[in-house]
């Protein structure tokens, strides 16, 4: 029965990303929404032969009504065109709203206001990526600070939360940092890059940005989603582990600030469970796991979490990104695992059948509505 009514919940996607143009998907390789690699080998050859990869091809050639080759699916899409293929994977996705990260790949993406016309849409502001295009147009430190704030602070009301990539760029140990180091730090990397567009990957400035971001979600209620886990080659997975993160958890200044560890933090899902089930502010989702995950990753995935984390710090996103199909996929291997491993519980005595069924309305879309300061009417479609 769970397995049926769990289709028919419609998902909050807490954490994904904007498509991109067509011109650019239509120049890549179809297997780069699929790996975290970005070695030409990888794409050109290895991603055709991961278990998603394959398992993918089934599901989309299913839902396009096309041989699952990924010939035939590229033609198949391209004949579809950008408008009619989301359209289709979003219905069947069945999301009530997205949350965009739209930091990601920001010179090729379609803007936020594209993606209104399949669902609610709110809009997550990724701090890096703002701090990146204040540093580069603005020399005066005070100044650069005070439109960090501003923009932050004055959201509009399709802003829903901040998002954080520190663990890409200088790791999960953020530490307080003094103003006047960060100002000397902010000094050094101007002058070093004069005639360059800045990358910001300095530890103590995003440690400091981080502080103050920190500050404002605690004033404003907003929660913060951490990437945590797994990513493409420019991690250093060591890093990103999420207990890295204790010194920020245990500051008195940021605990009402609910903490989001994103991508169930794999391989260190069962710390982050730990986390979720120890500190108020911590929650947890399962986006990019599933479904890059082979099937019994992905339940093991899910089962790790639920080993010990409370159901009600466990939210559903898909992380997609790229193009549409992944909203799809990561909604129906959400749905379905979910479904399998509640039901296990319930056999194994964990849990009734209605709590199971509570406990996945919760997943999907009840705990996203409160943690996030979010309505039905004010995000923008």
């Amino acid at each position: 029965m769970l397995k049926k009514d769990i289709f028919e919940i419609p998902a909050i996607d807490h954490h994904c990303h904007n498509l991109l143009q067509p011109k650019w998907v239509d120049n890549a390789a179809y297997t780069t929404a699929f790996t975290e690699g970005n070695d030409p080998e990888i794409l050109n050859y290895h991603a055709h032969y991961t278990l998603f990869f394959r398992r993918s091809l089934r599901d989309i050639g299913a839902l396009l009504n096309c041989d699952p080759i990924e010939e035939s699916i590229i033609k198949t899409r391209q004949t579809l065109g950008i408008e009619e293929l989301s359209q289709k994977c979003f219905n069947s996705a069945n999301l009530e709203s997205i949350f965009l990260d739209d930091g990601f790949l920001p010179d090729f993406i379609l803007p936020w206001q594209w993606h209104q016309q399949f669902t609610l849409v709110f809009r997550l502001i990724r701090l890096e990526y703002l701090a990146e295009n204040l540093i580069n147009t603005i020399n005066d430190f005070d100044e650069f600070l005070e439109q960090f704030r501003q923009t932050i602070e004055s959201k509009s009301s399709e802003v829903i939360g901040l998002k954080s990539i520190a663990a890409y760029r200088s790791g999960l140990t953020i530490e307080a940092i003094p103003k006047p180091t960060a100002e000397l730090r902010f000094r050094q990397i101007r002058q070093d890059n004069t005639n360059q567009k800045i990358r910001l990957t300095d530890k103590i400035l995003i440690d400091f940005l981080l502080g103050i971001a920190l500050d404002i979600a605690a004033e404003n209620k907003l929660p913060i989603q951490f990437h945590t886990g797994f990513g493409d080659r420019d991690l250093d997975l060591r890093f990103s582990n999420p207990l890295c993160l204790r010194q920020l958890l245990e500051n008195p200044r940021w605990k009402e600030v609910p903490i989001i560890l994103l991508h169930a933090s794999y391989p260190y899902t069962k710390e982050a469970g730990y986390l979720a089930s120890v500190y108020p502010q911590v929650y947890l989702d399962f986006g990019l796991a599933i479904p890059s995950l082979s099937i019994q990753g992905m339940k093991r995935v899910l089962k790790e979490l639920l080993e010990l984390a409370p159901t009600t710090k466990i939210l559903y996103s898909s992380d997609a990104h790229n193009i549409p199909e992944l909203y799809y996929l990561g909604a129906k291997w959400g749905r379905k695992l979910l479904a399998e491993v509640l039901e296990e519980a319930v056999k194994d005595g964990d849990l009734g059948e209605e709590e199971a069924l509570e406990i996945a309305i919760n997943i999907l879309q009840s705990n996203a509505k409160r943690i996030y300061p979010y309505t039905e009417n004010s995000g923008q479609k």
